[in-house]
């Protein structure tokens, strides 16, 4: 490998019944006579690579004039374009629903990041080659006026990055078992439960830089270990503490926005009711007319001193619609956020100002909830609700809970993990999921413990009677 390497990437950031937004980039490593790696700094980029000075995201300076081809999966004919001299992302338009299709970009005539690629070691401490390539195909969300099952991850608290790899440290184990599944069990989506990114360097304790601010920040806890799902599924994210300015120094809501493409995403959406942006991130969609997914951002900000974000008057109109009551064609409406409701511990118990929200999800039918914040799993029931704590993606908090009468607990793990669900017709069914998964192994459920330690493995089951 020469001194200076940069490496490709491709990533789907979106995706309706009929259309996809495909984006690229590429991040900048100077490599020792060794072969040592060190990633380059956005600061530096200048240095290395002028005029360069980001890597990735929506707003990233275009690397020259782009064609996006679809293809159709069966028959390899092309069946959409794109081109683009100002991005480095198209949307393609004209697709069919529930359609698998493949894509490649082609950067200057050449098509971006072919062949074998180079992916980070641990181990070695250097970008090394194992013959893995881009699969570059995706699969259409069903018509939105249709019924249709659903298979699903959520993963949460998952950003602490894959530079080194430890007992503690297990976030690209766990990718790696998410990668088995989005391959084996069908998965079309990926919720997470807000932490997208953490600090990784303190002072005093303090975090004060590689907080997630910049596209350098985002190499080793979020495109690099899920770098072969990230190019075929979409992921929708939730804001935690992390990624605002409530545990951190710096407020990384903008590098959110540009790495999911969420100003893209949205566009239109807040107008039309099903969103509610700047400042926070609050969001619903469909996938068939059965499932309807609301993203609530559960987040402090400093400017803000009367509560979370939700409690804006303008979020909260956004939230009272999304939890109407009455019918309204979807049989499952699923909240997701970074603050659980309830928790048992042992450092993240039940949040304060969260049971506002709960009269909503009563009304509006709501069977399950997903969040994140305290580093394992829980399972909770409430009132006919199950209420989902997944904060184990990139490493566990080992200490059991001790709340369990206040958080209504039903079963936890300290395990790490991340969530695999089902829903199809009037059945949801939730695995939780653990890391070692090998080529010819199958994925592994983690162990969960009941109240008075019984040990657990079997998926949970939520029926949802017919209205």
């Amino acid at each position: 490998m020469p001194e200076f390497h940069a490496e490709p990437y491709i990533y789907l950031p979106a995706v309706t019944h009929k259309s996809a937004l495909i984006a690229w980039g590429a991040f900048y490593f100077r490599v020792t006579s060794r072969g040592a790696a060190k990633l380059v700094d956005d600061q530096d980029l200048k240095y290395v690579h002028p005029p360069r000075k980001d890597s990735i995201g929506a707003c990233s300076a275009p690397y020259g004039p782009a064609l996006v081809e679809v293809r159709d999966a069966s028959s390899g004919a092309v069946v959409a374009t794109a081109k683009t001299e100002a991005t480095n992302h198209c949307w393609v338009a004209g697709l069919r629903p529930d359609t698998e299709y493949s894509y490649s970009v082609f950067v200057k005539d050449a098509e971006w990041a072919a062949g074998d690629r180079w992916d980070w070691s641990a181990t070695e401490q250097a970008l090394v080659q194992t013959g893995a390539r881009y699969e570059n195909r995706f699969r259409t969300h069903p018509d939105p006026q249709a019924p249709a099952p659903l298979t699903f991850a959520v993963i949460g608290d998952f950003g602490v990055g894959v530079k080194t790899s430890s007992p503690s440290r297990r976030q690209q184990q766990v990718a790696d078992a998410l990668r088995h599944a989005v391959d084996r069990e069908g998965v079309r989506l990926i919720l997470t439960t807000g932490d997208n990114i953490y600090a990784t360097k303190k002072l005093f304790g303090i975090p004060m830089s590689a907080t997630g601010d910049e596209d350098d920040d985002w190499f080793f806890t979020y495109f690099q270990p899920y770098r072969y799902i990230l190019n075929r599924i979409p992921v929708y994210p939730s804001i935690g503490n992390h990624d605002a300015d409530e545990s951190e120094a710096c407020d990384d809501r903008t590098q959110v926005e540009d790495n999911f493409y969420l100003c893209e995403r949205l566009a239109g959406e807040e107008a039309a009711g099903r969103a509610s942006f700047r400042p926070g991130l609050f969001y619903r969609f469909r996938y068939g007319s059965d499932i309807e997914f609301v993203c609530i951002d559960t987040s402090k900000e400093a400017f803000f001193t009367r509560g979370r974000l939700f409690a804006l008057p303008k979020h909260w109109e956004f939230l009272e619609a999304a939890f109407a009551s009455g019918a309204d064609g979807v049989r499952w409406r699923l909240p997701f956020a970074h603050h659980p409701p309830f928790s048992a511990g042992p450092r993240h118990h039940n949040t304060r100002s969260m049971e506002r929200l709960l009269p909503l999800f009563q009304r509006s039918g709501v069977k399950a909830m997903f969040s994140g914040h305290e580093h394992n799993f829980q399972h909770s029931k409430f009132e006919g609700i199950d209420y989902f704590v997944t904060g184990g993606g990139g490493r566990a908090r080992r200490d059991p809970p001790t709340r369990f009468d206040a958080a209504h607990t039903a079963s936890w793990s300290a395990a790490c993990h991340f969530l695999l669900v089902t829903v199809e017709s009037d059945l949801l069914t939730v695995r939780a999921v653990g890391e070692g998964v090998t080529d010819e192994a199958a994925l592994s459920d983690i162990v969960r413990y009941g109240r008075h330690g019984t040990k657990l493995v079997e998926p949970m089951r939520i029926r949802k009677e017919r209205s």
